[in-house]
């Protein structure tokens, strides 16, 4: 008689019960995520105050530009409206630019189911006393991975909000510098049109 191996039945694995809690936590707890949206919304910011910087710096030299020429212009119906409208728009376009470049600060913190401090933000980290303390804190709401989760998410909704400030009064600074350059190209043309004019028929 030959002896016939017996086939080795691998041992049946224990059902994992808490696979889908694990799997859930491991969701809650993973902040990759939001280090991409931070970072999304950081560079949103920084492009954002760039655009303010530039435009008022062109507004500025626009500006100079005009109030060199401005004893030349030669006020009628037509060039005095246009005055007035560049400088009411020229006006509010440089207070809606340093509305965008101003710092804004929001604390959102109050919810009770946020950390009491967010120490991920600077508003958050100026209210410690030392280093240590900061330490200890900041160690102690990151052993909790749904704390650490929601701090984040509380940095990522302030700089959302921040970000949709800064873009509205972006916007407003657009239209009011495209207004104000507009009217003074009008009263270019129109002194140009008026020398021309007087070039023309006074020979």
């Amino acid at each position: 008689m030959v002896d016939i191996p017996e086939k080795k039945i691998p041992p049946v694995q224990p059902a994992q019960t808490e696979e889908h809690e694990f799997s859930s936590r491991n969701v809650r707890s993973n902040i990759a995520p939001i280090f991409h949206i931070l970072q999304s919304e950081q560079l949103i910011l920084q492009r954002t105050d760039q655009k303010a910087f530039t435009l008022m710096s062109i507004l500025g030299v626009f500006m100079v530009f005009f109030i060199v020429h401005f004893p030349k212009i030669q006020i009628n119906y037509l060039s005095g409206l246009m005055v007035f409208v560049y400088f009411i728009t020229a006006t509010l376009g440089l207070i809606n630019l340093m509305l965008v470049i101003v710092p804004r600060i929001r604390n959102d913190m109050g919810h009770d189911d946020l950390p009491e401090i967010n120490a991920t933000f600077f508003g958050g980290i100026i209210q410690f006393q030392n280093p240590v303390e900061y330490a200890d804190y900041l160690y102690e709401m990151t052993e909790d991975n749904e704390n650490t989760f929601k701090m984040f998410v509380a940095q990522v909704y302030a700089l959302g909000h921040i970000n949709a400030y800064k873009n509205k009064h972006m916007k407003r600074a657009i239209l009011f510098f495209g207004t104000a350059i507009l009217s003074e190209l009008v009263i270019i043309m129109a002194m140009a049109w008026s020398l021309t004019w007087s070039q023309l028929f006074s020979q």
